[in-house]
């Protein structure tokens, strides 16, 4: 018997797979990561019998948008996420402490009001939208109330805009979109303390996880190559 995984998106998925089985053989690992191309249809992987018995299995899986492979130009300069000649301060910048650790380690939080125009900070096209939510909390669970808009780049990594307004979006999935382009409002939803954006470039990884990337941003003020806390650097 073969497994087969198929995306039925525009974009490229990563998704994770385990396999349970009972009285049957696996060739090859048990649990795989792997990029799908769009509409791509793959052998996952092949399950055999190995007694004269039938044998049962079960599986999980989960999946996010992008390649886990993406190879990320280091030397592209990203736009900030807000209107020129408008600055921000950042609340949480790379490494902050608070909850920029780990896969978020290079992740950016701006005080921003509710209603602020977002914009795109580099060009791609929109994956996915997330702005039926007007909830916004600290506790377990919270971050399923977020809002927010993913933006695929040329390279298979992702752009990612956080804590969205209700009904904050400007852009639909597919939509092209340019550097610097509105794409919708921040907001106060999901897991959150206060009203900001939240804004990071990611690598897809494993169970439907992503890896943020460090990035360098253009502002009036120069090349910005580490945000830190405290800071306000003015868009062009």
């Amino acid at each position: 018997m073969e497994l087969r995984a198929k995306n039925l998106r525009e974009y490229p998925i990563t998704y994770t797979l385990r396999i349970r089985t009972h009285d049957l053989d696996v060739e090859g690992p048990k649990t795989v990561t792997r990029t799908l191309a769009p509409n791509q249809t793959a052998q996952v992987m092949v399950i055999s019998k190995n007694k004269n018995n039938d044998g049962d299995y079960n599986y999980s899986f989960d999946w996010t948008v992008g390649d886990k492979d993406a190879v990320h130009d280091d030397d592209h300069l990203y736009s900030l996420p807000y209107s020129g000649g408008k600055s921000y301060r950042v609340v949480q910048g790379y490494g902050s402490r608070f909850s920029h650790t780990g896969l978020e380690e290079f992740a950016i939080d701006f005080d921003m009001p509710v209603g602020t125009p977002v914009h795109a900070a580099r060009a791609g096209i929109v994956a996915r939208i997330e702005e039926s939510h007007s909830r916004g909390c600290w506790e377990d669970g919270c971050g399923e109330y977020a809002n927010f808009i993913i933006i695929l780049h040329n390279d298979g990594t992702t752009g990612e805009y956080y804590h969205l307004k209700k009904n904050g979006a400007l852009v639909s999935v597919g939509d092209s979109v340019a550097q610097g382009s509105k794409i919708g409002y921040s907001g106060n939803t999901g897991h959150t303390t206060m009203p900001h954006l939240h804004f990071a470039v990611y690598r897809a990884t494993d169970w439907g996880n992503t890896q943020s990337i460090p990035v360098r941003f253009r502002s009036a003020d120069g090349i910005i190559d580490r945000p830190r806390r405290g800071a306000r650097h003015q868009a062009q």
